[in-house]
C-alpha cells in the first residue's frame, strides 16, 4: 500500500523523491508516531510535500489510497476485517444491542439495506422535501432509523456528520470535499515569501563564525586531537532591483504590492527599489511624498548596479499606448524620449528582467498597452499570482 501511495503521488505530478519516501519509511520503522491514520497523514505530508501548492493534490491522493473515498458506495461487509467489526461492537454496543442486531440479520444485512436506502434517497430526496430529513420516527437523518446523521439506533450507521450525538454509530461515511487551490488568487505575504525563495544563490563569504561540523570531525580524526574548524555563514547572494508602478490604476492593487514589497525585503537582503508612474522615463524616485522634489536620474540608477542584478517591474501596464511609444507621452510631464527607449535600455543592461502584472491575465488581451509592454520585456510578463510568481522566479534563476 505504501508503494502504491508513492506511485500515485508521482502520477499526480507531485514532486516526491525516493529519498523522501525512504525517510518516511524510516520514521515509521522507528515508530515516531502512533499507529493512526491521522498521525500518518501529518507525518507523510511533512516528509513528502515541499511546496504548499501541492497540499490539495496530496490530500486527494491520500484520501483515495488510505480512505477509499471512491469505493465507499459499493463497500460491503466482506471488505471490512472481521476483527475490526468485533472491536467496534465491543466498544460501542451493549449486550442487548448486539442481540438486536443478530435478530435483524447481523451487520451484513444492515450494510446491504444501507446501500439500498442511499440509492432511494438519491432518487427521491430525504424527508419531506424541506432539506431537514424525517422526524423522530422517520428514516431521515434525525429519526430512529439505522441510517442517518443524528438519529438513534443500536445498529446506526452515521453519514455526513463528524460526531454522533448518541455515540452508537459503528461506521462513518464522511466523504471529504476537496477544493483545488486557485492559482489565480492574489497572494498573501506568506505565499509570496514561499515563491520568492526559488530565487536563491547560496554562497559562503564574510567572517568564519559558523562551526563546520564535518571538517571538525575529519580534522579531529586525522590529527588525533580536537581540531575545531569554522566557516562563513551561508547567505543568499541574489541581488534584486525592483521598480514599482504607483498611482492611477495601480491604486486598486496597493494591498498586493505592499505584501510583495514586505516579502521581498525579508527574503532578499540585497534589494533596491524605486517608484515610477505608468512607464519608465528619465527619472524615478524613492519617496512618493517628495517625488517631484527628489527625483533620481534613471540613467544613473541603471549604471549604479551591476548587470548581475535581477530586475523586477511591478505594474498593471494599463495606459494609453501613446505613453509608451512616443516622446511627450507621459501624462505628468514632457518626456523627451519615449518610454519604450528606456525599457529597451533596461533589457540591454540587465540580463534578467521580468514584469509582474497584478491585473488578471484573462484581461490582458483587451488592453493594447499591456501587449506593447509585454513585447518590450521579451514576453517575460507574468501575472501576480501563485503560479505566475513561481514562473517569474524560475525565469530569473536561469
Amino acid at each position: 500500500m505504501f508503494m502504491r501511495f508513492f506511485t500515485e503521488l508521482r502520477d499526480a505530478k507531485i514532486p516526491v523523491s525516493l529519498k523522501e519516501y525512504l525517510m518516511l519509511m524510516e520514521a515509521l520503522d522507528k515508530a515516531v508516531i502512533d499507529r493512526s491514520v491521522e498521525d500518518f497523514y501529518f507525518l507523510s505530508r511533512a516528509a513528502l510535500i515541499k511546496d504548499e501548492k501541492n497540499l490539495d493534490k496530496f490530500d486527494q491522493v491520500f484520501g483515495h489510497v488510505f480512505k477509499g473515498l471512491e469505493k465507499l458506495e459499493g463497500m460491503g461487509v466482506s471488505d471490512i476485517p472481521a476483527e475490526w467489526l468485533k472491536k467496534l461492537s465491543d466498544q460501542f454496543l451493549t449486550d442487548e444491542e448486539k442481540a438486536q442486531i443478530e435478530a435483524m440479520g447481523g451487520f451484513d444485512k444492515l450494510m446491504e439495506a444501507l446501500a439500498e436506502r442511499m440509492k432511494q434517497q438519491q432518487e427521491e430526496g430525504d424527508g419531506d422535501g424541506d432539506g431537514k430529513g424525517a422526524g423522530k420516527n422517520g428514516k431521515g437523518p434525525t429519526g430512529d432509523s439505522p441510517f442517518g446523521a443524528n438519529g438513534y439506533h443500536p445498529e446506526g450507521v452515521r453519514m455526513g456528520q463528524d460526531k454522533g450525538r448518541h455515540g452508537k454509530a459503528i461506521k462513518v461515511w464522511d466523504k471529504r470535499e476537496y477544493k483545488n487551490l486557485d492559482d489565480s488568487v492574489e497572494l498573501g505575504t506568506r505565499n509570496i515569501k514561499v515563491a520568492l525563495r526559488r530565487l536563491r544563490k547560496w554562497v559562503r563569504d564574510g567572517s568564519a563564525d559558523e562551526l563546520d561540523m564535518n571538517a571538525t570531525i575529519r580534522g579531529t580524526a586525522e590529527k588525533g586531537y580536537l581540531d575545531i574548524n569554522m566557516r562563513p555563514e551561508r547567505r543568499n547572494k541574489i541581488s534584486v532591483l525592483i521598480f514599482f508602478d504607483i498611482g492611477g490604476s495601480m491604486d486598486s492593487h496597493i494591498k498586493v504590492c505592499e505584501e510583495l514589497f514586505s516579502a521581498a525585503r525579508t527574503e532578499f537582503k540585497n534589494m533596491e527599489f524605486y517608484y515610477f508612474h505608468n512607464c519608465l522615463y528619465e527619472s524615478v524616485w524613492k519617496d512618493n511624498r517628495r517625488r517631484h522634489a527628489e527625483k533620481l536620474n534613471t540613467w544613473d540608477v541603471l549604471h549604479k548596479f551591476s548587470h548581475e542584478y535581477k530586475v523586477i517591474f511591478v505594474g498593471d501596464a494599463t495606459m494609453s499606448p501613446y505613453e509608451i511609444t512616443y516622446p511627450g507621452g507621459s501624462v505628468e510631464h514632457w518626456n523627451e524620449e519615449a518610454g519604450a527607449i528606456w525599457m529597451d535600455r533596461v533589457t540591454q543592461i540587465f540580463e534578467n528582467v521580468v514584469w509582474l502584472n497584478p491585473t488578471a491575465e484573462r484581461h490582458w488581451d483587451y488592453t493594447p498597452s499591456i501587449e506593447v509592454m509585454r513585447q518590450l520585456v521579451g514576453d517575460r510578463m507574468f501575472p501576480l499570482t501563485i503560479e505566475g510568481l513561481d514562473k517569474a522566479m524560475r525565469q530569473l534563476s536561469r
